[in-house]
């Protein structure tokens, strides 16, 4: 009798994990997304000073301006470069959650 309700215990333990792992997955996919989002933002705002950065040089021809705007220019190409890394990585867990949903 003690193993037999040791043993269902341990079934309803089970069963509450794999029920809420899709839960967890889908949290961490929510996470990555947001995070993904974050980046974006920040992605556009170097992006958005770069193009200020250029018209300034452009306008004034100096070379002080020219080299802020080089550097504008590598910052928003870095900012681009995590925003694409931080969707793949929301993309992958979305893909995650997608997976133990389908099959819980």
């Amino acid at each position: 009798m003690r193993m037999i309700t040791v043993a269902a215990i341990a079934a309803l333990a089970m069963t509450a994990a794999a029920c809420s792992k899709p839960a967890e997955k889908a949290a961490d996919a929510t996470a990555a997304s947001q995070d993904a989002a974050a980046s974006a933002a920040a992605a556009s705002t170097a992006a958005t000073q770069a193009t200020d950065a250029s018209q300034a040089a452009m306008a004034t021809g100096a070379p002080a301006d020219a080299a802020a705007a080089g550097d504008a220019a590598k910052t928003a190409g870095s900012e681009a470069e995590k925003a694409g890394d931080a969707a793949k990585k929301a993309g992958d867990k979305a893909e995650a959650a997608t997976d133990a949903a389908a099959k819980h």
